[in-house]
């Protein structure tokens, strides 16, 4: 039964009119206390002195809704990990035992962990500033007026206001009713809206789809219902993404590997050969330490944590952090055409009278139906814009001023809000004459049976991107009926004019160009968004589906969903349907939208995308918030996911070669019972000049690539292959030396003679991880040779670093070897391309 109005109590009025919503900041009709019912709190709202005395107790909505990590949780995030305590203990022995060179790998985890820090701090800094510019503010009433405030000023007992698109903020008590409809969907996972009225329960994290009203606030703070939820649900967060589990996963591999390898190594360094102890730990040190991936995660978190303050500059809130690298696995994107291809306002150009109704009469009908509705959707507003009331002049779709012939101060008596489910709204009037009538607004292909002429009419106009409504009058009786529009009498038709985003048509372009399908979904007729979407250069707007006629079963939906391209009169929970059928076929859907129809396929998409200026719910459950309202940001969100994910893939097969020939290295000293051939500082110095400098600028380098599912089974397919070549030919390098060098300094120059074969065999993993060229990889990877030339050079580098090559056979043998490993790396990245795909 559609509510009627509502006195202050909550009780429904005999009156003609309803109460309209109070408007922000405006003063309220004074009321005489002998008048004012127990509730009158409701019409008026707390005073400040009781707002005060509340605060004073605690009585606060205090919920700490955090964006990001504290500061706190930052420093113990990157300092407290499982490989820097192994490092750590490792640096310790080293400074006691070794010379400082041999100890530089503790300083550059210090240096890496303080990077980590500062990145994420940008970062957490970036989000807190935008989270706060997007934050909703309720509206609520204190002192007789209705403010905007921020959401943790709520206090208990406050009387909120609610609109279509509003989210509950906090537990409470319906108190004004005006066919007021929530969606608890998001709290017990049921669709269907549910109908509140004076005295009815309201939960926090439920959101308004249909009509008005205001509750006063039972609960706040942690005593609300949703209160722990919408805090996690807003974290800043690392986790949950592939790219981030996939690196745990290969952490936990590389543990289970280095472990036992260590061990065994000990054993064959410290007890088996009789060397030096001193030297014997720094060498078995030096073969535990580079086992180690120390810096994929500090790189992952700062290309991650980069993205962010990027995409901060451009006014994109990520809500969550996953959220850049999702959306560039994205391979459909589905559109809601108001507010994302369309901007938000329309403007009325023409009413056409249907069936000689008279022209000044359904203007004064259009301008009572605008005054009925306190919060008027798009479409009510151009109405409103074009009949303001009070305007007794008025003008037509042209411009040109209109006698009404008729006066002001029809009474409202019944009031329908829109709803995105039924396609309409409506009101009935007490017209200045003592006369009743209904009238209800709408779709007409929903409010006018199948093959009604006038049906023709306004299929020509669709095809020309025009909007378009039609104005019925009905038998009085309940709007919100099932049947309500049956026997209805075609008044008008209200013809729309919607507004083309002017960046829309270059952002389609871009998705085209990326291979990401584009589907427009909405609820306007199919082929007035398909005539939209044609302007805007979309291919395959012609494809249009009336969603009406849409296939129930998943599997057939999902072919309709791959076959055409624009779908129109689709409703809430078909949205829904429809991203779930495409996620059916594999697809990784994102869906866009700002108003309160799209929350629940927003929710349920890989990746939900709201405006700015989007409803509080859209908000609230989108990963993603564009805060400058502009459709044209997406593309720059794809490009940072594509940039984190590439480059973090290429990286991490540097930093894992690095793993696998460490790690097998020490299996063949151990089987071999031969001296492990390096020194930490030999390691370190390769680290830096292979992985870490090169890696750093690659990691933030541009990078359009696509993004490709499977992480683990990527990286490691380049890593193993590549980190067995370097081992084999580091090892046969050793081995040649042991039997060409003798002497008191024979240990040092197969050293050498393995260090010059294993940098020269990583560079060129680096040679091919750097592919497609530009001067400046090609500078970075020249540079990375040209230090280590320098080190070869320059005596007091030699010495510092122990590198010293001896005599030239055996150093142009570990150069010849180091060319059979470069073909043997080349031959191998093009077999495993050829085989699993690049």
């Amino acid at each position: 039964m559609t509510q009627r109005a509502l006195d202050s109590s909550g009780e429904q009025t005999p009156g003609p009119s309803r109460p309209a919503m109070i408007d922000a900041g405006a003063e309220l009709d004074p009321v005489h206390p002998m008048d004012l019912p127990p509730s009158a709190h409701d019409a008026t709202g707390l005073t400040t002195a009781e707002v005060a005395e509340r605060v004073a107790r605690g009585e606060v909505n205090d919920v700490p809704v955090r964006s990001s990590r504290s500061l706190t949780e930052i420093v113990r995030a990157n300092v407290f990990t499982r490989f820097n305590l192994i490092i750590g203990v490792l640096w310790v022995i080293m400074l006691f035992v070794a010379p400082i060179q041999d100890s530089l790998f503790g300083f550059v985890i210090v240096a890496n962990t303080g990077i980590g820090i500062i990145q994420e701090w940008r970062a957490k800094k970036t989000l807190d500033s935008l989270a706060v510019i997007g934050e909703a503010k309720p509206t609520v009433r204190r002192d007789g007026k209705a403010a905007e405030i921020p959401t943790h000023e709520i206090v208990l007992g406050d009387v909120v206001e609610l609109g279509p698109g509003d989210k509950v903020v906090v537990d409470g008590t319906v108190a004004e009713a005006d066919s007021l409809e929530v969606d608890e969907s998001l709290l017990t996972g049921e669709a269907d809206p549910v109908l509140k009225r004076p005295g009815d329960p309201v939960m926090s994290g439920s959101f308004v789809v249909a009509g008005g009203g205001a509750f006063t606030a039972t609960k706040v703070g942690r005593e609300a219902y949703a209160a722990q939820l919408a805090e996690e649900a807003s974290r800043f967060t690392l986790v949950h993404s592939e790219l981030r589990s996939g690196i745990s996963t290969i952490l936990k591999y590389v543990t289970w590997m280095m472990v036992p390898t260590a061990i065994g190594l000990i054993i064959s360094q410290l007890v088996v050969k009789d060397n030096n102890f001193k030297d014997s730990v720094a060498r078995t040190v030096g073969g535990i330490v580079p086992m180690i991936p120390e810096g994929l995660v500090l790189l992952t978190s700062v290309a991650f944590a980069i993205g962010v303050v990027r995409l901060g500059r451009k006014q994109c809130l990520v809500q969550e952090l996953p959220a850049i690298e999702g959306l560039a696995r994205v391979d459909v994107v589905c559109l809601d055409k108001t507010g994302t291809l369309t901007e938000g306002g329309m403007d009325v150009t023409e009413v056409r009278p249907l069936n000689g109704s008279d022209e000044a009469y359904v203007h004064q009908v259009l301008r009572s139906l605008g005054s009925s509705d306190p919060r008027p959707n798009a479409s009510l507003q151009a109405i409103i814009d074009a009949y303001p009331a009070g305007d007794q002049g008025g003008k037509d779709g042209k411009g040109a001023e209109v006698d009404q012939g008729a006066e002001a101060g029809w009474a409202v008596t019944d009031a329908l809000p829109f709803s995105s489910a039924r396609k309409y709204s409506g009101a009935a009037f007490t017209e200045t004459d003592g006369t009743s009538s209904a009238w209800l607004l709408g779709a007409p292909d929903v409010l006018l049976p199948e093959g009604d002429p006038t049906l023709d009419e306004i299929e020509h106009l669709n095809q020309q991107g025009l909007r378009v409504l039609l104005l019925a009058r009905v038998p009085s009786g309940e709007l919100d009926a099932p049947d309500a529009a049956e026997g209805g009498v075609p008044t008008a038709l209200v013809v729309l004019e919607q507004r083309l985003r002017p960046d829309a048509a270059e952002t389609l372009k871009y998705f085209a160009q990326q291979n990401v399908a584009t589907k427009v979904i909405s609820g306007d007729n199919a082929v007035s968004v398909g005539a939209v979407a044609g302007k805007l250069g979309l291919a395959g707007a012609e494809n249009t589906l009336d969603a009406r006629k849409m296939p129930t079963d998943p599997d057939d939906m999902a072919t309709a969903m791959e076959q055409n391209a624009v779908f129109g009169r689709v409703t809430p929970q078909q949205k829904r349907d429809m991203v779930a059928a495409l996620q059916s076929r594999g697809h990784t859907v994102a869906m866009t939208g700002d108003g309160v129809n799209d929350v629940l396929a927003l929710k349920d998409a890989d990746i939900g995308v709201s405006m700015g200026s989007g409803s509080e719910a859209t908000r609230a459950v989108a990963q993603i918030v564009l805060l400058n309202n502009s459709f044209a940001t997406l593309p720059s969100v794809v490009a940072e996911g594509r940039r984190v994910i590439g480059n973090i893939t290429r990286v991490a097969t540097l930093f894992l070669t690095k793993t696998v020939y460490s790690v097998l290295l020490a299996i063949l000293v151990v089987c071999t019972q031969v001296e492990y051939p390096f020194l930490p500082r030999h390691l370190t110095l390769l680290s830096t000049l292979t992985i870490g400098v090169p890696a750093f600028f690659l990691a933030l380098a541009p990078n359009k690539e696509r993004a490709q599912p499977h992480f683990v089974r990527r990286v490691m397919r380049y890593a193993i292959p590549s980190g067995v070549i370097a081992a084999t030919a580091t090892f046969t390098t050793y081995l040649v030396a042991r039997h060409h060098y003798a002497g008191p300094g024979a240990l040092e120059a197969e050293t050498s003679a393995a260090t010059l074969t294993l940098f020269l065999t990583s560079m060129w993993v680096l040679a091919i991880i750097a592919r497609p060229y530009t001067w400046w990889r090609i500078a970075l990877v020249a540079a990375m040779g040209l230090g280590f030339l320098i080190v070869l050079v320059v005596p007091w580098l030699q010495d510092f670093f122990a590198l010293k090559l001896v005599g030239t056979t055996m150093p142009w043998t570990a150069v010849g070897i180091a060319v059979a490993a470069a073909a043997l790396l080349e031959f191998s990245w093009r077999l495993v391309g050829r085989r699993f795909g690049a």
